[in-house]
């Protein structure tokens, strides 16, 4: 297949094992064209990282010829015993995931990475949809501003089990806050989990808002993200229509419960998106 050419990346929440800088060699190794960087606690903490810690990954990154993407994912990075909380809807510590992520836009600023990826959290028990729709634009405007004023977009992820977990509710946001600087953050597995998605019809659909691409394999209205060839993504299909829309965002492979094999899911899954035309 001859045209357009995908960059591809992996994102570093499926190297937990690994420290930043060995798994940005194994990634450089295998062919990658970037990295989908988690801020966790073992790589580049965000509540902690100093500004000389932030300059040596970039130069890592440089040395390296890998571009970045900075994703906000991190299961126990605000709270050691509830796994991502609090969120942008909490009735209590909105502002910690708020700081986190200007924290986040202003790490990906100084490593010139120029989408910072995040998703809504899960709503509070009994909130009303109204509220929380209302309370999540009136954050993400904010958020947008002082991104806009980094040079960097949002990229945000629909997520199944959260309070925006369909390209439907991201619709629904995405009117409220018609920002320049909020974007989509397409997970093409996540699209396996709505009713009758079809991811490959997704990225043709959405190419002008897509900032930033996930992909892994998955079981239809499953979210467990799998190994290609384990579930029912097309991707062979998804991978031509990145290709037709001239996808310029990272396509980063998401496999955040393989780290234990990350060096064989590193190099499997270039070779899967190989195969399938990348």
């Amino acid at each position: 297949m001859t045209g357009h050419r995908l960059r591809l990346g992996y994102n570093t929440n499926g190297l937990a094992h690994h420290r930043l800088e060995d798994a940005l060699d194994l990634l450089a190794a295998a062919g990658y064209d970037g990295v989908g960087l988690t801020l966790d606690a073992n790589h580049l903490d965000p509540l902690r990282a100093t500004p000389a810690e932030i300059a040596a990954v970039g130069r890592t990154l440089e040395a390296r010829r890998l571009s970045c993407v900075v994703e906000t994912g991190a299961r126990y990075v605000l709270d050691p015993a509830r796994k991502h909380r609090p969120t942008l809807l909490s009735r209590e510590g909105a502002d910690r995931r708020r700081d986190l992520l200007l924290r986040s836009i202003a790490i990906a600023r100084d490593l010139g990475a120029p989408v910072v990826s995040t998703w809504s959290g899960a709503a509070e028990p009994g909130s009303d949809p109204g509220e929380s729709l209302d309370r999540l634009a009136e954050a993400l405007a904010a958020l947008a501003d002082r991104a806009a004023e980094a040079g960097v977009v949002l990229g945000f992820e629909p997520e199944p089990g959260m309070f925006v977990e369909t390209l439907a509710g991201w619709d629904a946001l995405r009117a409220r806050v018609p920002h320049r600087a909020l974007g989509l953050t397409l997970d093409l597995g996540h699209c396996l989990c709505e009713a009758a998605g079809d991811p490959a019809a997704a990225v043709r659909s959405r190419a002008a808002e897509i900032v930033n691409v996930q992909v892994s394999d998955m079981r239809r209205g499953v979210h467990e993200h799998l190994p290609f060839g384990r579930g029912d993504l097309d991707l062979r299909a998804c991978v031509a229509a990145l290709r037709e829309v001239r996808c310029a965002a990272l396509v980063g492979v998401e496999l955040s419960r393989d780290s234990h094999r990350a060096p064989d899911a590193v190099r499997e899954s270039m070779a899967a998106l190989r195969a399938a035309g990348a």
